[in-house]
């Protein structure tokens, strides 16, 4: 049930699998028109002649109820008949195509190649799957996340499947990210008057929210915004849910820790979620000038998505931008 006023909208950043939990709990708080999901798409890559975009389809599958959510990713009751027939001809299969999967990457890059964009492809593809919500890419642009290794740059895909993340990261390099347009409507609602609140998922910071909000003017209009800007914190007593956050924040010289999340979105943000395990930072992050909600984060139920999206909208809609973060000053 919704919790807005008529004609208020919100809008998430959803990267990876720990965004994709929260955005399905917002759709079951939220109607289509008050809800916009705007998604990473610099994890994309070509791989075997197809466009695949694994932000985008992950999500894609949660909003349908389609995904396998025993691997945490691709689709449930999945085959693998094409990934077999690959190996047997000596073609590359450690980015694992499913039978079911391989069919949403040829409709996509189809339209792609016939001069369609990602924005329209995803709409289309999301209609086609009964999500009413709208998903939109971050940009109908190229943005590609490279990892920077002492063994010289990987593609995001290559370090995170390819190499299972095992090598020592010391940066990320977002390429095309100086000339990338945001998309069109998500610059609509950067700018409407309606925005309630934007809410930042438990996403990896550096390679699921950087590439959104690192576009030219996003963080700026993020500001100018009236709306608060909430993110759930991805690091949890000490380490990620899931997914290299964990180890890229300690190779990188961070804290493992959620003040250190907090700080590295600086004061972009005007409130942090955090989970009851790190009850003991709330202090110290109120002090710095957020507002601070505290309550269980993980999501493994349905449930727990539609709780923990209930709570955070509750928080987000009772905040105002009233923050001074200019000192913003976290140990």
């Amino acid at each position: 049930m919704s919790i807005l006023n008529k004609d208020r909208q919100i809008l998430a950043l959803s990267g990876g699998v720990g965004g994709s939990k929260l955005a399905l709990g917002l759709t079951h708080c939220l109607e289509p028109h008050e809800l916009a999901i705007v998604v990473n798409t610099a994890d994309d890559f070509e791989h075997l002649g197809l466009h695949i975009s694994p932000d985008l389809d992950t999500l894609m599958y949660t909003l349908s109820g389609l995904s396998d959510t025993s691997r945490g990713w691709g689709l449930a009751d999945e085959s693998w008949g094409a990934l077999d027939a690959l190996a047997r001809l000596g073609q590359p299969t450690w980015f694992q195509l499913g039978d079911r999967d391989l069919a949403t990457h040829l409709a996509r890059s189809c339209q792609l190649r016939a001069g369609t964009s990602l924005s329209t492809v995803t709409a289309e593809l999301c209609l086609s799957l009964g999500i009413t919500h709208p998903v939109l890419p971050m940009s109908d642009d190229s943005v590609r996340s490279f990892i920077q290794t002492g063994g010289g740059e990987l593609s995001f895909q290559e370090y995170f499947v390819r190499q299972h993340c095992a090598p020592e990261i010391q940066g990320v390099r977002l390429h095309g990210i100086e000339v990338a347009r945001p998309q069109k409507v998500f610059i609509e609602h950067l700018k409407s008057p309606d925005l309630a609140a934007i809410i930042i998922g438990p996403s990896n910071p550096f390679v699921s929210i950087d590439p959104i909000i690192k576009m030219p003017g996003v963080a700026e209009m993020m500001r100018a915004s009236t709306a608060p800007v909430v993110a759930v914190s991805p690091i949890i007593d000490g380490d990620a849910v899931k997914g290299p956050a964990a180890k890229m924040m300690a190779e990188m010289g961070m804290t493992v820790a959620t003040t250190s999340i907090a700080k590295y979105y600086g004061d972009l943000l005007d409130g942090f979620v955090i989970d009851e395990k790190d009850a003991d930072h709330a202090t110290a992050l109120r002090e710095s000038g957020l507002a601070i909600l505290v309550v269980p984060t993980v999501m493994q139920t349905l449930e727990d998505r539609q709780m923990l999206a209930s709570q955070v909208l509750d928080f987000s809609l009772s905040l105002s931008k009233t923050h001074d973060h200019s000192t913003l000053s976290i140990t």
